[in-house]
């Protein structure tokens, strides 16, 4: 390909990049002066919405109902307002717009983009001034309705209350002139109502309703509440007074003390607040009154509890007073009884003051727990304390009888094992000895040409452990530590050389046995007389296990698993 080829080719490229940059510029263009056109028509259309039908007309019913001079201030007011936004506001938003248009056509837009942003916060701020003042107009023309509305379902209200209280006029006796009074405020304001609604006199009219609405809504809760306040006040809780002041009574003549409950204080609050809520009721003043009430009644119902708190607390205290006392006197005798022996267990065993010092803190803890028996009894005889806190003071020193119960029996268990391992072994020494003979019975029942030198190195362990723990056994005083790793090593050993001698006779029996059968061969096979006589050699040396293995070896070259064969014969020998 040609340089000129390359060449018309790269401006081929470049006027078609050139035209591509040309196309894009004139669609972001168009994009942006479509947007543009777009917010000032929106703009447009807000701004001729501020100033809507709604105003003027609810502008000409207030005038309509202009009778009296404060209603006239507030018309003219408005109407004054209106006219600013009308005439002054409105005119220069338009002005505004029309410079938009301005900018836009010029395609100044930079300055167009900034003064979209003030115009768009001026339209915002008239129109919250116009719908501010439409609400305020709102206020006075749509009253009318609303208020109506409003003293209507208040006075439907006001008949379910005075229903409900004719129906049951007997519970509120005590309130009756109280309500009586409300009911005739109610009356006037309702009549009030009607007064001010003839005269237009809107704002008097909001003040009535509002009254209207605190006292059916105070009269309600009151027709609602008075019932179970007076019943509260004057029965239930009366009556749990008088109850509780006499089972208190008769509890404290019985040996309770009550002291903590600190009733009689509690009685008079209770008392000094329930005048105070049936005063404040008589003027039809209820609040926080049922709440009271009800915590009132919440406390007497936890004296019941108390009071069977301390009769159950009576009971346990009662039961531990017999049994703490002998319990820590039966521990105490056992411990001294050990302490008494401690002399005997230290001349019999290796053992110093540290293993018996547990003995002296058990005591120590003995004599503390009778001391704080003694203390609680003393305030029991003197009523010092309730049953609830002396009983709670024994169950601590049970805590301590049952730890210190632990500790006794974890001594009785270490001293205890002392006789039982010294017992044990002994009782073993004769086992061992026992076996020893048997070993020795073993060897001697059997002719054996030569003892092996195994036999008598282990029978000389065995003989010495034995002496070793015949030794400890006879010690005064015993160390039980040493004496159990002496029972073990004599034992160990003796069961070797039992061991040891049971399979010495047996090899030898084999042996001799396996010889005796295979004389039979020699006649027959050179080769197998040779063995069995190196096997009778080996035999008369004492080597039983070569003599045997020697002796297998040459019968299974004519007789395949002699071994078996020899087995089922030490069998029918037996």
């Amino acid at each position: 390909m040609s340089s000129r080829t390359f060449i018309l080719l790269g401006v081929t490229y470049y006027i078609l990049a050139l035209i591509i940059i040309v196309i894009v510029l004139h669609i972001i263009s168009k994009k942006t002066k479509g947007t543009y056109q777009t917010k000032i028509n929106d703009l447009e259309r807000e701004k001729n919405l501020i100033i809507s039908a709604n105003i003027l007309t609810e502008l000409n019913k207030v005038e309509s109902l202009i009778n009296n001079d404060t209603l006239r201030k507030k018309f003219d007011d408005w109407s004054s307002r209106f006219k600013d936004i009308k005439e002054k506001d409105i005119p220069k938003i338009s002005d505004e717009l029309i410079e938009l248009e301005e900018l836009y056509s010029s395609k100044k837009y930079k300055e167009l983009k900034e003064k979209l942003a003030k115009v768009e916060y001026e339209i915002y701020f008239v129109k919250t001034k116009s719908n501010y003042l439409l609400n305020e107009i709102r206020e006075i023309t749509l009253s009318n309705d609303r208020n109506r509305n409003s003293v209507t379902k208040l006075k439907a209200k006001y008949r379910e209350i005075v229903s409900k209280y004719n129906n049951s006029k007997e519970e509120y006796e005590s309130i009756s002139s109280g309500i009586d009074l409300q009911f005739e405020r109610i009356d006037k304001l309702f009549s009030a109502f009607e007064i001010a609604m003839d005269n237009n006199n809107y704002s008097e009219v909001n003040k009535i309703v509002k009254g209207l609405e605190d006292l059916l809504g105070n009269l309600e809760l009151v027709i609602e509440e008075a019932p179970s306040i007076v019943m509260m006040g004057t029965k239930l809780i009366p009556t749990k007074i008088n109850d509780i002041e006499n089972i208190s009574k008769k509890m404290e003549e019985e040996g309770f003390n009550l002291d903590y409950l600190n009733i009689p204080y509690n009685i008079e609050e209770s008392n000094k607040k329930i005048t105070d809520i049936l005063e404040r009721l008589k003027v039809l003043n209820i609040e926080d009154s049922t709440f009271d009430l009800k915590t009132i009644m919440d406390y007497f119902d936890s004296i019941y509890v108390a009071f069977d708190k301390e009769k159950e607390a009576q009971k346990s205290f009662e039961e531990y007073m017999t049994t703490i006392i002998a319990r820590a006197a039966r521990y105490s005798k056992i411990n001294n009884d050990l302490r008494k022996k401690s002399a005997e267990y230290k001349y019999s065993y290796d053992l110093t003051d540290d293993d018996f010092k547990i003995l002296s803190i058990i005591n120590q803890e003995i004599q503390s727990v009778k001391k704080d028996y003694e203390r609680i009894i003393n305030s029991y005889r003197s009523r010092t304390f309730s049953y609830t806190k002396l009983d709670k003071e024994m169950d601590i020193l049970n805590t301590k009888l049952i730890k210190i119960k632990e500790k006794l029996d974890a001594a009785l268990k270490s001293l205890g094992s002392l006789k039982e391992d010294e017992a044990r072994a002994r009782d073993q020494l004769v086992e061992i000895k026992e076996i020893l003979r048997k070993s020795q019975i073993k060897i001697s029942t059997y002719k054996l040409p030569v003892v092996p030198k195994k036999y008598y190195v282990e029978l000389a362990e065995a003989t010495e452990s034995i002496k070793e723990m015949v030794k400890e056994l006879n010690k005064q005083p015993i160390s039980i530590k040493t004496l159990n790793i002496r029972v073990d090593t004599a034992r160990d050993l003796v069961l070797k050389l039992y061991s040891t001698s049971n399979e010495l006779v047996k090899t030898a029996y084999m042996a001799e046995m396996a010889v005796v059968y295979g004389n039979r061969f020699r006649i027959i096979n050179e080769s197998i007389n040779d063995s069995l006589s190196i096997s009778e050699n080996y035999f008369f040396k004492g080597e039983f296990k070569k003599s045997l293995e020697n002796s297998i070896n040459a019968i299974n070259k004519v007789e395949p698993d002699f071994y078996k064969t020899l087995m089922n014969i030490m069998e029918e020998s037996k």
